[in-house]
Protein backbone atom coordinates (compact mmCIF):
# COMPACT_ATOMS: atom_id res chain seq x y z
CA UNK A 1 0.00 0.00 0.00
CA UNK A 2 1.20 3.34 -0.98
CA UNK A 3 1.74 5.50 1.97
CA UNK A 4 -0.26 8.89 1.75
CA UNK A 5 1.49 11.86 0.23
CA UNK A 6 3.07 14.44 2.60
CA UNK A 7 0.69 17.34 1.93
CA UNK A 8 -1.85 16.03 2.75
CA UNK A 9 -1.12 15.58 6.37
CA UNK A 10 -3.39 18.35 8.27
CA UNK A 11 0.35 18.68 10.24
CA UNK A 12 1.82 19.26 7.61
CA UNK A 13 -0.47 21.93 5.73
CA UNK A 14 -0.39 24.06 9.21
CA UNK A 15 3.29 23.75 9.08
CA UNK A 16 3.24 25.70 5.43
CA UNK A 17 0.40 27.79 6.76
CA UNK A 18 2.28 28.77 9.60
CA UNK A 19 6.01 29.12 7.71
CA UNK A 20 3.63 31.34 4.85
CA UNK A 21 2.00 33.72 7.05
CA UNK A 22 5.01 34.13 9.74
CA UNK A 23 7.48 35.73 6.44
CA UNK A 24 4.46 38.35 5.75
CA UNK A 25 3.67 38.96 8.49
CA UNK A 26 7.34 39.55 9.95
CA UNK A 27 7.49 42.08 7.35
CA UNK A 28 4.57 43.49 8.35
CA UNK A 29 5.70 43.93 11.47
CA UNK A 30 8.48 45.84 10.87
CA UNK A 31 7.14 48.36 8.55
CA UNK A 32 4.15 49.04 10.25
CA UNK A 33 5.54 48.81 13.73
CA UNK A 34 9.12 48.46 14.07
CA UNK A 35 9.70 44.91 15.78
CA UNK A 36 10.42 42.04 14.41
CA UNK A 37 7.85 39.14 14.40
CA UNK A 38 9.30 37.21 17.83
CA UNK A 39 9.08 40.74 20.23
CA UNK A 40 6.03 41.88 18.43
CA UNK A 41 4.18 38.06 19.74
CA UNK A 42 5.97 38.63 22.70
CA UNK A 43 4.59 42.62 23.42
CA UNK A 44 1.10 41.09 22.40
CA UNK A 45 1.25 38.28 24.82
CA UNK A 46 2.49 40.95 27.62
CA UNK A 47 0.12 43.59 26.32
CA UNK A 48 -2.55 41.24 26.65
CA UNK A 49 -1.54 39.57 30.41
CA UNK A 50 0.52 41.41 31.73
CA UNK A 51 1.89 41.21 34.61
CA UNK A 52 4.13 38.37 33.43
CA UNK A 53 6.65 36.28 34.44
CA UNK A 54 9.13 35.08 31.69
CA UNK A 55 7.57 31.45 32.03
CA UNK A 56 4.45 32.99 31.73
CA UNK A 57 5.43 35.45 28.41
CA UNK A 58 7.00 31.57 27.09
CA UNK A 59 3.45 30.25 27.45
CA UNK A 60 1.74 32.78 26.16
CA UNK A 61 3.69 33.45 23.57
CA UNK A 62 4.53 29.84 22.83
CA UNK A 63 8.50 30.32 22.76
CA UNK A 64 10.78 28.54 24.55
CA UNK A 65 12.12 30.16 27.97
CA UNK A 66 14.85 31.36 26.49
CA UNK A 67 13.46 32.97 23.45
CA UNK A 68 11.19 34.89 26.24
CA UNK A 69 13.63 36.21 28.18
CA UNK A 70 15.85 37.40 24.70
CA UNK A 71 12.56 39.19 23.44
CA UNK A 72 11.52 40.69 26.64
CA UNK A 73 14.69 41.91 27.33
CA UNK A 74 14.88 43.66 23.66
CA UNK A 75 11.23 45.31 24.67
CA UNK A 76 12.66 46.47 27.88
CA UNK A 77 16.24 47.91 25.98
CA UNK A 78 13.33 49.39 23.45
CA UNK A 79 11.53 51.08 26.49
CA UNK A 80 8.13 49.55 25.42
CA UNK A 81 8.35 46.86 28.53
CA UNK A 82 9.22 47.49 32.02
CA UNK A 83 11.16 45.02 34.34
CA UNK A 84 10.48 44.82 37.83
CA UNK A 85 11.20 42.31 40.32
CA UNK A 86 8.61 39.79 41.84
CA UNK A 87 7.06 40.52 44.96
CA UNK A 88 6.11 36.61 45.34
CA UNK A 89 9.85 35.77 44.16
CA UNK A 90 12.87 38.01 44.74
CA UNK A 91 15.01 35.67 42.02
CA UNK A 92 11.86 36.45 39.15
CA UNK A 93 11.13 39.08 37.57
CA UNK A 94 7.56 40.63 36.22
CA UNK A 95 6.94 42.49 32.65
CA UNK A 96 4.63 44.93 32.13
CA UNK A 97 4.17 47.44 28.94
CA UNK A 98 5.35 50.89 29.36
CA UNK A 99 2.88 53.64 28.46
CA UNK A 100 4.75 53.40 24.95
CA UNK A 101 4.37 49.61 24.77
CA UNK A 102 0.55 49.86 25.26
CA UNK A 103 0.52 52.01 22.00
CA UNK A 104 2.90 49.98 20.40
CA UNK A 105 0.68 46.88 21.57
CA UNK A 106 -2.52 48.19 20.14
CA UNK A 107 -0.87 49.05 16.51
CA UNK A 108 -0.32 45.34 16.96
CA UNK A 109 -3.12 44.29 17.70
CA UNK A 110 -4.41 46.03 14.77
CA UNK A 111 -1.72 44.30 12.84
CA UNK A 112 -3.25 41.01 14.02
CA UNK A 113 -6.50 41.96 12.96
CA UNK A 114 -6.00 42.98 9.51
CA UNK A 115 -3.39 40.39 9.00
CA UNK A 116 -5.81 38.18 10.16
CA UNK A 117 -8.73 39.22 7.92
CA UNK A 118 -6.26 39.02 4.84
CA UNK A 119 -5.45 35.54 5.39
CA UNK A 120 -8.89 34.47 5.94
CA UNK A 121 -10.45 36.53 3.21
CA UNK A 122 -10.99 33.22 1.16
CA UNK A 123 -13.41 32.10 3.78
CA UNK A 124 -16.97 32.74 4.72
CA UNK A 125 -17.95 34.63 7.84
CA UNK A 126 -19.95 30.85 8.91
CA UNK A 127 -16.46 29.30 7.66
CA UNK A 128 -14.13 31.01 9.35
CA UNK A 129 -16.38 30.59 12.93
CA UNK A 130 -16.30 26.64 12.07
CA UNK A 131 -12.40 26.15 11.41
CA UNK A 132 -11.95 28.26 14.67
CA UNK A 133 -14.30 25.96 16.54
CA UNK A 134 -12.44 23.28 15.47
CA UNK A 135 -8.89 24.80 15.98
CA UNK A 136 -9.85 25.38 19.38
CA UNK A 137 -11.57 21.96 20.08
CA UNK A 138 -7.78 20.53 18.77
CA UNK A 139 -5.92 22.74 21.06
CA UNK A 140 -7.94 21.78 23.86
CA UNK A 141 -7.64 18.23 22.83
CA UNK A 142 -4.02 18.53 22.94
CA UNK A 143 -3.60 20.53 26.38
CA UNK A 144 -6.02 17.88 27.85
CA UNK A 145 -3.48 15.52 26.84
CA UNK A 146 -0.28 17.39 27.66
CA UNK A 147 -2.03 17.80 31.41
CA UNK A 148 -2.72 14.36 31.77
CA UNK A 149 1.05 13.54 30.57
CA UNK A 150 2.48 15.53 33.40
CA UNK A 151 0.48 13.89 36.46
Amino acid sequence: MKPPALERFLTYRLHVLNKITDLDTNRAYLTDCGIPLGEARCLAAIGRYAPLSVNDLARSANLNKGQASRSAQALVDRGLVEKTVSASDGRGVVLAPTPEGLASYRRIIDLIGRRNDEIFACLSAEEQRLLGDMLDRVIGHLHADADSAAD
